[in-house]
């Protein structure tokens, strides 16, 4: 209201040409003030103005946080072939754009070319000589500069047009003062969301890899990043990244920032760090930095304790984070690390009620089922031996043998129900049948394993950290979605991916009923996101069951 009414004094006493361009000011005034996304606003009041004082062109330069320089120009009047053959929108450093950011006062020039201040165009630019400039403030503070060029007569710029612009630009300030309040409360509530979500997303019994996974595709999201990155301790005092959600993740999967960074010190210690160009920064050591621009990287922390860091870059030549930004992504990262603890101990709640349903199930087996079959055995010997005809003594020898058989793979299964976690030796294909044993539980039978090639030698750490990861969420699909009676897993080390090197496959197939039309895939997504991170991939086809029913995964990833 005080600016409105400093504006409306302005007018007092200025001439009968300038009065009579007051309905016209006034519907200037009520086209900027209507509407609340400030970049609709910004591309109004350019246009505005250049009605208003009758110029050619128009421009808004937005000043940076620093003060220093403008970190967005928004333009009326050049065409869509102008700006591509002027190239980069100017940055306010120098010329007469940044004389205005340092001293915010109205400027009015007869040919902007022979002021001192003034730097030449760039080639491409169209002429321009008359000129314009009007400070826009927004609660008293310089938000950018409004400026005209080119009255349209081929006269120059009045008094009159200057005082017109001048309430304008107060008019302009309300505007977008009441847009950047909405905006700022719209992204409030946008990261309020992506918190909620992170958090029932977690809670909802998702294993620590999908959880870590949600984290970073919620952080790019909300960041308008390039990338959301999870970085956790990698035990050497370092960091590795275990997630990542990006277009491009190649490559990005199992880098690792050495304990000597000089970000590493700063970021287990609980503290944000907030990098301009992660390309020339010396602080990014990463192969990956070259990729990226502004970054924030911010620590996972929940009582004082610090789970990992988050991270989440965007591109080469990208706006950096704003103060408001970073607020808000420090505080989610705070959120999300709480959720993190919480369910990691929901998840050793589920844990150990699922240890103690295996050691009964395993008592069950041994003491109940291995029992009968054993004496069922017995009366079938005991039968072969007394019967006269070939072929009778003959089956029934076969049956004993089968049953043999089944008390072994029984003994097997209890012997995988009774491991503990800690018990577990390192290989891969223990790894594997520990997950299948887990997972007999909930299915009600035991998945049968096969193997083909030297797994535990061959496949690397990472590839067969992420190769758990993917069985346990193929394995938990199955359970949840498939309605399988019989599952088959096999771990192949033999093969070559369609680049020509080595890789591994996980092959996952089930008699269920199949992948609905339309059904949810987010299962299938974050089994190709983990593939492709480490530079593989994940497809599915026809399953076991009569006539292709069911469901096969096809996992594989570099050795």
């Amino acid at each position: 209201m005080d600016a409105a009414t400093e504006a409306t004094r302005s007018l007092r006493g200025l001439s009968s040409e300038l009065t009579a361009r007051v309905p016209q000011l006034l519907e200037a005034m009520r086209t900027v003030g209507a509407g609340l996304d400030l970049h609709v606003t910004l591309d109004r009041i350019v246009e505005t103005a250049a009605e208003l004082a009758d110029a050619r062109y128009a421009a808004i330069g937005i000043i940076d946080e620093a003060r220093e320089g403008l970190s967005d120009f928004v333009t009326y009047g050049v065409t869509a072939q102008q700006h591509e053959r002027i190239g980069a929108l100017p940055d306010g450093h120098k010329g007469l754009l940044g004389a205005l950011i340092h001293d915010p006062k109205p400027l009015r020039l007869d040919d902007l070319t022979k002021d001192a201040r003034s730097a030449g165009f760039p080639p491409g630019h169209p002429p321009m000589r008359t000129f314009l400039g009007v400070p826009i403030r927004v609660q008293g503070d310089i938000f950018g500069n409004l400026y005209l060029t080119e009255k349209r007569d081929g006269g120059v710029f009045s008094e009159e047009d200057l005082h017109m612009v001048r309430v304008l630009a107060t008019e302009a300030g309300i505007a977008i003062g009441n847009a950047r309040l909405h905006a700022a409360t719209r992204q409030r509530e946008r990261w309020i969301d992506g918190s909620v979500a992170v958090t029932t997303e977690l809670l909802a019994g998702s294993d620590v890899d999908d959880a870590l996974a949600v984290v970073a595709e919620q952080a790019r999201k909300l960041a308008d990043s390039a990338a959301g990155i999870v970085l956790l301790p990698d035990g050497e005092g370092g960091l590795e990244i275990v997630a990542v959600s990006a277009d491009e993740p190649a490559g990005i999967m199992g880098t690792q920032i050495p304990s000597d960074s000089p970000v590493v010190e700063q970021l287990l210690a609980g503290e944000p760090v907030f990098v301009d160009d992660s390309a020339t920064d010396p602080r990014m050591v990463t192969h990956i930095a070259q990729r990226f621009g502004p970054s924030m990287m911010l620590p996972l922390k929940s009582g004082g304790r610090v789970l990992g860091t988050l991270a989440t870059p965007r591109a080469r030549g990208a706006r950096p984070f704003t103060g408001a930004e970073r607020t808000l992504a420090t505080q989610f990262a705070a959120q999300a690390a709480l959720a993190l603890v919480l369910a990691d101990a929901q998840r050793d709640r589920e844990r150990l009620a699922v240890y103690e349903d295996r050691d009964r199930i395993a008592r069950d087996l041994h003491d109940l089922v291995i029992q009968r079959l054993f004496a069922t055995g017995m009366m079938l010997e005991s039968a072969q031996r007394r019967t006269v005809v070939p072929e009778v003594a003959l089956g029934v020898g076969k049956a004993v043998d089968e049953l043999d058989v089944t008390i072994q793979e029984i003994r097997t299964a209890i012997f995988a129900l009774q491991q503990g976690p800690a018990e577990a030796p390192c290989g891969l294909r223990t790894r594997v049948l520990r997950e299948i044993g887990t997972a007999a539980v909930p299915l009600g039978f035991q998945p049968s394993a096969g193997f083909v090639g030297p797994v535990d030698s061959r496949v690397g750490e990472l590839t067969g950290k992420n190769l758990i990861a993917a069985l346990r969420e193929a394995l938990s699909n199955a359970f949840r979605h498939a309605q399988a009676s019989r599952i088959e897993v096999v771990v192949d080390a033999t093969i070559r991916l369609p680049d020509g090197t080595d890789g591994v496959r996980l092959t996952v197939a089930d008699d269920g009923i199949g992948i609905p039309d339309g059904g949810r895939r987010s299962g299938l997504k974050n089994l190709a996101n983990r593939a492709e991170s480490l530079g593989g991939s994940s497809t599915y086809g026809p399953g076991l069951g009569e006539g292709g029913t069911g469901t096969t995964v096809y996992w594989e990833a570099p050795l």
